[in-house]
């Protein structure tokens, strides 16, 4: 399996390779995981930060796992055993209809790695609109890119946006830590 060849084949793969568990670490390493009542990643990849997670979060936390690139999601399908994980083979569009299928009304937090300077305006909106309308009131949604482009469009969502540069990856990346 190559990223670089789902890269190619696949316009909802943005990554040519695998991120790093340092930026993984950057991005939730912060969180309170073993406390949170349920968490998302959104474009969980070969999972790379989806095994970090699950070693972070509490034996009651609910982990939802959002991956639309068949290869990748078959792979999750067969490394993930975990009763905590609902993996989906779906859009991050759909977060509300997952989660209340679980009983869940919000989450604590949501880490993203979906590449939205190459989704489509209407669906990056939708993906941001929903994930603020899920996401507690003291929650945090998580971002990298690779680019600085949609630093205004988060900012237009959310009540507070933190842009910082990561260079744990390569290729370095950029980190939105967004707060409702």
């Amino acid at each position: 399996m190559s990223y670089f060849n789902e890269f190619l084949k696949d316009k909802s793969v943005g990554a040519i390779s695998s991120s790093s568990k340092a930026m993984g670490r950057k991005m939730y390493g912060s969180f309170n995981l073993k406390e949170a009542d349920a968490v998302v990643e959104f474009g969980a990849g070969d999972g790379v930060f989806t095994e970090e997670i699950l070693k972070l979060i509490g034996p009651n936390t609910k982990f939802f796992v959002f991956e639309t690139n068949e290869l990748f999601y078959k792979i999750l399908k067969e490394k993930i055993n975990d009763e905590r994980v609902i993996l989906i083979n779906d859009s991050a569009e759909k977060i509300g209809f997952y989660i209340k299928n679980q009983k869940i009304n919000k989450v604590d937090y949501i880490i993203s790695a979906l590449p939205l300077s190459l989704i489509p305006i209407d669906i990056k909106n939708s993906i941001i609109q929903n994930s603020i309308e899920y996401l507690k009131i003291d929650g945090q949604y998580v971002q990298f890119q690779y680019t600085p482009y949609d630093y205004r469009r988060l900012k237009r969502y959310f009540n507070k946006v933190k842009l910082s540069l990561t260079f744990t990856n390569f290729p370095p990346a950029f980190l939105y830590r967004c707060y409702p």
